[in-house]
């Protein structure tokens, strides 16, 4: 392919980024974007598929005889907090800068590996299929995402998830589990020495939480964190000592553990009931022997451990996240992304496969 024709690549996915700017694409209310993103790939004659809100498609050339490579983003946004100046669903470019929500969470990843899927879409002799996928509800870690597509799906050997880590390489990042507990008492009179109260308890188990530290620290990732976020007890009564206390801890996982056994030390430490909500958000990690990581170790990109949960913690293949933008500024009031970010970022992508696939 030409300089004239990946000129028009980059060109083509800043005008698709600034189409999905306009359109409000919340988690679960991304409707309208996954068609504006399927009409983008057939107006470019690529076969597409849609699942709910997710849209994929394979290389023109596909063969299920070869190992396949996962291209990902997500194309839903958190909604817009209260700091914008500018109009959050207005595309604005000034000074080199691309405004909007979901510029930079993940709009500029999307489009860019979007961009790549093309470059390499009519090529028959690929050592490996591409299949690009767009996906929903990633904001909120949602069933109907990648998670509900991935059974759908060919057999999938490894892939890239966009993200913004400005272009390095984030081989591994911390898994994610939310735990309910409760520290249970004997109701009583406050006035009189009587019951157990339950606040008492739940304050021993937060306070060993606090001070407690895993012995396994990972090179990439350091420590399991544990973080409590929130303490409640029913009793409104000031005369009644509490009989229940619940809390709730955020822990940060390595990948040197798993989450039964983080649960299994706690459990063995506090006094309390502990309820997991969720163990889909695994702590994940790709060798730096893979031939991905060589490649991108090769154009001088650095790789590092990731302490934030994306769909990367769905996926059960070696995944590397990476992709245009800064994780700084998600989630921040008048996001942007520099132009030259997605730019640079189709000529990264483009470099980082041409050694697998020829």
């Amino acid at each position: 392919m030409s300089n004239l024709q990946l000129k028009t690549l980059q060109q083509d996915a800043i005008g698709l980024l600034k189409q999905l700017i306009a359109i409000p694409s919340f988690s679960k209310e991304e409707d309208v974007t996954a068609t504006c993103i399927d009409n983008f790939l057939k107006t470019r004659g690529v076969h597409t598929n849609r699942y709910l809100n997710n849209v994929w498609a394979t290389n023109q050339y596909f063969d299920a005889s070869k190992p396949t490579i996962l291209l990902n983003s997500h194309h839903d946004t958190v909604k817009p907090n209260k700091g914008y100046t500018l109009p959050p669903f207005e595309p604005i470019e000034n000074e080199g800068k691309l405004f909007g929500l979901g510029s930079n969470d993940a709009g500029g990843c999307l489009v860019s590996l979007i961009a790549t899927f093309l470059y390499y879409y009519n090529n028959k002799n690929l050592k490996y299929n591409l299949l690009l996928a767009a996906t929903a509800e990633e904001e909120i870690s949602g069933n109907n995402g990648v998670e509900i597509l991935l059974p759908l799906l060919p057999n999938i050997d490894f892939g890239i998830v966009g993200e913004p880590t400005l272009l390095n390489m984030a081989v591994a990042e911390r898994g994610l589990m939310v735990l309910d507990c409760i520290a249970y008492g004997v109701a009583g009179h406050a006035a009189r020495n009587e019951g157990e109260n339950a606040i008492y308890k739940a304050f021993r188990a937060i306070e060993w939480i606090k001070n407690y530290k895993f012995e396994k620290v990972s090179d990439l990732l350091g420590a399991v964190k544990m973080t409590v976020t929130s303490i409640n007890t029913e009793n409104k009564q000031h005369n009644v000592v509490p009989p229940q206390c619940s809390f709730i801890v955020d822990v940060r996982v390595n990948e040197l553990y798993s989450f039964d056994e983080v649960i299994n030390v706690i459990q063995q430490h506090i006094d309390c009931t502990i309820q997991p909500r969720s163990c889909r958000l695994k702590s994940t990690a790709i060798a730096i022997q893979h031939p991905i990581i060589q490649s991108g170790i090769q154009l001088g990109k650095p790789y590092y451990g990731s302490p934030t949960t994306s769909d990367k913690a769905l996926m059960n293949f070696p995944t590397l996240k990476m992709g245009p933008g800064d994780s700084a500024r998600s989630h921040t009031a008048d996001e942007f992304i520099y132009l030259s970010e997605i730019e640079s970022g189709i000529e990264t992508y483009i470099q980082l496969l041409q050694p697998l696939l020829f």
